[in-house]
């Protein structure tokens, strides 16, 4: 029985829209993942580093649960059994008994065109002799895979008998491999393109804190309202030690006029002046402790704090004394050597800073990073 191929048929393709989208995507997470680990390394944020970590294993575990369906009709499928012609064949490695062997075969499936396939096989020494160009072999592949073709071995006697009688001409190519492609080049532009564009994302959105460093609220313009309105989000808390102004999201004590309304509002309703021994200012946190009664302690009236020059201060303290990128920054005011003092101090990766000034908001000393 002689098998004569019909005209060369295109390769069956193994990019589907569905390649495309999924290799779209595991792009946009690389990209994603690996800029997020660098620039949450770099900002020190932690929910970005655990992001970066978790984004990509949720996506892997999602992959392998969605293609578990496919994979299961797959190992169902019974595979095509048919005969092959040996066009010519070489060992590529031989250091153990077992070796494997690069086919180049012309695949005739029954009621279908002939194609050519290469497809390496591990075989034993001692058959391949069996094995030479010309001869006639027996194979199997899963019918939507047809370049997965597989000697058989140990044919069934049925086989063997028609792989005996058979003679096939050799098919022209191209030769499917049994390795299968990537998606080609569009597909391996479009994964490149979604990891760049990942990439992009992730430092676009994080953009200000890594090329201007965090926002120093002291820069901001006064509030377009004017003077803040006690009446805003805050919360007030004073004891006959302590009180604590704590604000609101979008608010700051250097808004204009917002750190006298707080330090006012821990004092109204006593009909005497309070002393202070400390007053400690963030950005949106006040907190001041009184002098205890009938003590001794030195303290100072809190009408004495220079307010209009407290903003200028930190601003100062923030761009002049070596401290990069500040992240956290603190004002105290206390009198404990006599005089009123004000020192503030800020910290980052470069370390801490600070400088010193005297009741009427004049520069006194600076420390500088190191």
């Amino acid at each position: 029985m002689t098998i004569t191929p019909a005209p060369p048929s295109t390769p069956p393709t193994r990019r589907t829209p569905l390649g495309l989208a999924r290799g779209i995507l595991t792009g946009a997470v690389i990209g994603s993942s690996l800029a997020a680990l660098v620039v949450g390394t770099v900002l020190e944020r932690v929910p970005l580093l655990v992001g970066s970590l978790a984004v990509p294993i949720a996506y892997g575990l999602l992959v392998l649960a969605a293609g578990a369906p496919e994979r299961a009709r797959e190992a169902n499928i019974v595979p095509r059994t048919t005969l092959a012609k040996i066009e010519s064949l070489r060992a590529t490695g031989g250091e153990t008994s077992d070796v494997p062997v690069r086919f180049d075969l012309t695949v005739a499936p029954d009621g279908g065109p002939a194609y050519r396939v290469e497809s390496t096989q591990t075989v034993n020494l001692v058959d391949l002799p069996d094995y030479k160009p010309g001869g006639i072999v027996v194979v199997q592949y899963p019918p939507h895979q047809p370049w997965a073709v597989k000697l058989v071995k140990r044919p069934t006697p049925e086989w063997e008998d028609r792989a005996t009688a058979a003679r096939i001409d050799s098919a022209p190519g191209p030769a499917l491999t049994d390795e299968p492609p990537p998606d080609g080049t569009v597909g391996g532009y479009l994964t490149l393109l979604a990891l760049l564009l990942g990439a992009a994302g992730v430092v676009f959105v994080f953009r200000a804190d890594l090329f201007f460093g965090p926002e120093d609220p002291t820069d901001r313009p006064p509030s377009a309202a004017g003077p803040a309105d006690p009446g805003t989000s805050s919360t007030t808390i004073v004891s006959a030690a302590s009180g604590t102004v704590a604000l609101g999201p979008g608010q700051s004590l250097f808004d204009e006029g917002r750190l006298r309304l707080a330090v006012d509002s821990l004092t109204k309703g006593d009909g005497r002046k309070r002393q202070a021994l400390t007053v400690v200012v963030q950005d949106r946190l006040l907190t001041v402790v009184f002098t205890p009664a009938g003590s001794q302690a030195p303290g100072f009236d809190l009408d004495a704090l220079p307010y209009p020059r407290i903003p200028a201060l930190v601003r100062e303290a923030r761009a002049t004394l070596g401290v990069r990128s500040p992240r956290t920054w603190q004002l105290t005011a206390e009198s404990l050597s006599g005089a009123l003092t004000l020192r503030v101090g800020v910290a980052g990766a470069d370390g801490a800073a600070s400088l010193e000034a005297n009741g009427h908001g004049e520069i006194v000393r600076r420390v500088s990073a190191r």
